[in-house]
């Protein structure tokens, strides 16, 4: 989860999200949001270390992976992850909003995914480096 939140603090003028993959205990994928950067609303973290993954490996299969993000996936990512066949997802923040395994739905009971979810890992870090970005926002946005 380190690297997740070393990447999500690069994440300049996003929404500070990090992710990483590994297979085997070994780093295959790593990204940060860049939806304002690339001007692509899939941009998320998620999307882009699963298209790194699949890159990598030659294949959208991604069994026995493990993703570490710094945020609970939102729907969109959720769905990506379960039908990318990833094995555990670890995230830092709950997103009471958007949160799509586990805070507000939970994508697995649809999918009857076999989808392996751990919530809160370095909780405190993650919700800081959010907390920081949208208070600086605000301060942005102030007159």
């Amino acid at each position: 989860m380190k690297r997740a939140i070393k990447l999500a603090k690069l994440a300049n003028c996003e929404i500070p999200v990090g992710a990483i993959i590994l297979k085997n205990g070994e780093l295959i994928a790593s990204a940060f949001n860049r939806k304002e950067e690339y001007n692509d609303v899939t941009a998320h973290a998620e999307i882009l270390a699963i298209r790194e993954a699949e890159r990598k490996l030659q294949s959208w299969h991604l069994d026995d992976c493990e993703m570490y993000v710094t945020l609970e996936p939102c729907p969109m990512c959720a769905w990506a992850i379960i039908n990318s066949r990833i094995k555990t997802v670890y995230f830092g923040s709950y997103d009471s909003n958007y949160g799509a395994l586990g805070s507000k739905i939970d994508l697995r009971k649809i999918a009857n995914s076999k989808l392996k979810v751990f919530g809160g890992i370095m909780e405190d870090e993650c919700d800081k480096i959010l907390k920081e970005y949208f208070k600086n926002l605000r301060m942005t946005y102030i007159f």
